[in-house]
């Protein structure tokens, strides 16, 4: 009775466990079906939004991150091949339903009792694993082993053996091709034997096949694993697929994979056996053709097999798409001439700020041969770096702030402590545009402090972009991860008026007889900032690109177009992993990101103003190419005001109001140039005796309370708005790059990133850089104390002379004295 009573609760635990599971992991499964592609024989033809033809669309598999767009039918795979596949890799293929339980309990028995685990996956579960269940790559999870049982089940029920096994033949992988992967039979067979996948004899199959498991290792010594072969035409015989007679005449028979020079013995014994050539691998595979807007057409697939199948997207039809065929060959020139550091590809993406519609997509650095099948326009997700900060800006502009309102450059108080790029800060308060045209870290830290993380994330998600859980104030620098594509939709929003679009690719889908099967609704823009703070946000990022010169210090000034209004900004990550430019034109949004595939450091040459801005550039220059010029359109309300030298918009009502001073704690008040309030004691550098910093060397400090009495206000300044006491000006650089980056007024540029990861950077060049556009070896300047707030009137240096942004902020000009750099 008890054991029947075990008996029960062990089946109740069973059936418990696998209900949990399917609750799990059951209920959203792709679909099977998806593998019918290979009965598909039509071409789908894609047009552009003018009715420009730009390609086709084939039937393929995917196997991993590769894909097999060459694939063949059964018939046209040698009979040979077939059959030794099917004894190495599942000698019971043909009698089991989709899982091989009694294979598996024979690998389980053999790893327990030879110590030489087998792994039990039939045939129809690696078609599930290497198609389907390609994003859980190979991981031996519960979730996918469940997964791929139960679609094993469903597939073994839709499909015959046959089409199970040609789908098997046409997505395993067969070795590194250099160039790219050999994937499938067809491609193996020219890349080893350079003939048709039909042609191979018992031989040269029961060799390729002996290569499945490992075929890096396996193909670079022969002689070790020749007796492989011996091993798998004898059980080849076992299982009745070829006589004693057939194994013998395939062993003495002599074969020559690429690459490799044998000498044979007439018994089919190895007598000698060089690796000569091993590239000949890649050299046998022809060069798959170069086509016009591949990741695009790619990113087509993505969007249209969740809505039609692949059945409808492959049958033969025609896809009418968003794509301008000029930005898209732009942006694909732009990409072959990107000089990027080695081991470095990118990600391109150009949207249309008037309705979402994507332009152009480029997802890797091109060559000039097939690109990757990796799409970093698309699928990438990397850490943005102060491209995010625009957005922060104005998100606070929409709250009311101005640009003219000031924050303070100073470390924070508690255990987040970010840096400015070079580790330094002003201890003094900035404007809103100065921090942004220098991506200072700490006023942009103190901005969010003060509008509130919860309120970014919402706006970001708004914009639809993905905060990342529990980033907190980090997230203002940078530690969002993000697409070209993402990013470049959340800009556009600075061209448009505050609206924000989900990008889309396609227009419309016919099949074959010209009947629709697909139509896309209208897009429907989401409003996400006021036209008037969009206008605010869009003038701060002009300001970005226009406010100061290359020998200035300006970030973007390579972003510009001639004859067109461009506004956007740059961004770095920690370590200088990835680069980053996003910006706008009235009628193209875009970004652009560089970093290496894998993730990892780039050269600390490495500029985000010097890589790939120059691309964003020559992209969307072609795009405009023969345009009518356009400008952005500019709501009501708007006036604009000269503050420190430089021309701001201002909401009218807000144009003539004094700025406010900030610094992060919500106790704001306007009035005066610091605002009528106390203001919290700020650090303020001090050199340290006879040390010079380096650039991530932050400076000796000491705290030095306020010059002004806590009770008192400070000082307002003298004049009117527009004659502001400017920022500080910098010492003459004797040349343009000899020196850390600055600005008219002096204030420390952008520089090495924070330690959480986010900021520009402007690292000087390693002594070995080569010349040219990159800058040579900096020396550190000692950092130098503010000057006595008390003893400075308002606390800011004197205004530079009229004149000096015309004369490039020479301090040598008359009636400029020259005050310290920081």
């Amino acid at each position: 009775m008890r054991f029947f009573t075990g008996l029960g609760v062990l089946l109740l635990l069973g059936v418990g466990g696998a209900g949990a599971m399917w609750w799990l992991w059951g209920r959203d499964l792709p679909s099977v079906q998806d593998l019918d592609v290979l009965e598909l024989s039509g071409k789908t033809r894609v047009y552009d939004r003018n009715g420009a033809l730009v390609g086709t669309l084939t039937p393929s598999l995917s196997s991993g991150q590769s894909v097999n767009r060459d694939l063949l039918k059964l018939n046209e795979i040698s009979p040979w091949l077939q059959k030794a596949i099917v004894t190495s890799e599942d000698r019971r293929f043909y009698k089991h339903h989709g899982v091989d339980y009694i294979g598996i309990a024979r690998g389980l028995l053999k790893g327990v009792l030879k110590n030489d685990l087998e792994g039990g996956s039939s045939i129809t579960q690696q078609v599930v694993k290497n198609t389907l269940l390609a994003d859980l790559h190979s991981a031996r999870t519960p979730e996918r082993k469940f997964k791929e049982a139960l679609l094993a089940y469903q597939l073994e029920r839709s499909f015959n053996k046959d089409q199970i096994l040609n789908a098997y033949l046409n997505v395993i992988y067969w070795g590194d091709g250099g160039r790219s992967d050999i994937i499938g039979a067809g491609t193996a067979a020219q890349a080893y034997f350079r003939k048709s996948a039909s042609d191979l004899n018992l031989a040269e199959s029961v060799y390729l096949t002996t290569l499945v498991p490992a075929p890096n290792e396996r193909y670079k010594d022969f002689k070790a694993y020749r007796p492989l072969m011996k091993d798998l035409l004898g059980r080849m015989v076992e299982d009745g697929r070829i006589t004693q007679a057939e194994a013998d005449a395939a062993w003495r028979t002599p074969i020559y994979p690429a690459g490799w020079r044998i000498g044979w013995n007439s018994d089919g014994t190895v007598r000698t056996a060089v690796l000569e050539r091993p590239e000949r691998l890649q050299e046998n595979m022809p060069p798959p053709p170069v086509q016009t807007a591949f990741h695009y057409l790619q990113a087509v697939e993505k969007e249209l097999i969740p809505k039609l199948g692949r059945k409808a997207l492959f049958g033969g039809g025609k896809v009418y798409t968003a794509l301008d065929l000029q930005a898209q060959q732009a942006s694909e020139q732009a990409s072959l001439n990107a000089r990027l550091p080695d081991g470095a590809t990118l990600g391109l993406a150009l949207v249309s700020p008037k309705n979402g519609e994507v332009l152009a997509l480029v997802g890797q650095k091109l060559t000039g041969g097939r690109p990757g099948d990796w799409n970093n326009a698309v699928q990438a997700q990397r850490q943005v770096g102060s491209s995010i900060k625009p957005l922060l800006y104005t998100l606070a502009l929409s709250k009311g702030w101005k640009q003219s309102d000031t924050v303070l450059d100073a470390p924070l108080a508690g255990d987040y402590q970010p840096q400015n790029y070079d580790g330094r800060w002003t201890g003094r308060y900035v404007t809103m545009r100065y921090a942004l045209d220098h991506s200072l870290n700490l006023p942009t830290v103190r901005i969010a402090q003060e509008v509130g993380v919860n309120a970014f994330e919402d706006k970001l998600r708004e914009l639809g972009l993905t905060p990342p859980p529990d980033a907190g104030l980090s997230l203002s620098i940078g530690t969002l991860e993000a697409s070209p594509l993402q990013m470049a939709a959340a800009y556009a929003a600075f061209a448009n008026g505050g609206l924000y679009y989900a990008p889309t690719l396609v227009r419309k889908v016919e099949d074959d007889r010209g009947r629709t099967l697909y139509q896309r609704p209208a897009p429907q823009g989401k409003r996400v900032w006021d036209a008037r703070a969009a206008w605010l946000g869009l003038d701060m990022i002009r300001g970005v690109v226009n406010d100061l010169t290359e020998y200035q210090g300006g970030l973007a000034t390579r972003a510009q177009i001639p004859g067109w209004d461009v506004g956007g900004k740059t961004g770095t990550t920690n370590d200088v992993k990835d680069l980053w430019f996003a910006g706008v034109t009235p009628t193209v949004a875009g970004a652009v990101w560089v970093g290496k595939q894998a993730g990892g450091a780039l050269p600390n040459w490495a500029y985000s103003g010097e890589i790939p801005t120059p691309v964003w550039q020559q992209a969307v220059a072609g795009a405009l190419a023969g345009q009518p010029h356009q400008t952005f359109t500019e709501p009501g309300g708007i006036t604009y005001r000269v503050v420190r030298q430089v021309e701001m918009a201002f909401r009218q009502e807000e144009a003539d109001q004094e700025p406010v001073a900030r610094d992060g704690s919500g106790d704001s008040s306007g009035g005066g140039f610091f605002g009528r309030r106390q203001r919290p004691p700020a650090p303020v550098p001090v050199p340290a005796p006879n040390s010079q910093p380096g650039p991530l060397t932050e400076a000796p400090t000491q705290e030095v309370p306020d010059q002004a009495a806590p009770d008192q206000p400070v000082p307002d300044p003298q004049g009117p708005l527009d004659t502001v006491p400017a920022e500080p000006v910098p010492s003459e650089p004797s040349s343009p790059q000899e020196t850390s980056p600055q600005d008219p007024y002096g204030a420390p540029q952008e520089g090495s990133v924070p330690q959480d990861g986010a900021g520009d950077t402007f690292t000087p060049a390693p002594p070995e850089a080569p010349s040219g556009d990159l800058a040579p070896q900096a020396s550190p300047t000692e950092p130098q104390p503010v000057p006595d707030p008390s003893q400075q009137g308002s606390g800011d240096l004197p205004l530079p002379p009229d004149g000096f942004w015309q004369n490039g902020g020479d301090p040598n000009s008359a009636g400029t004295s020259t005050p310290p750099t920081f």
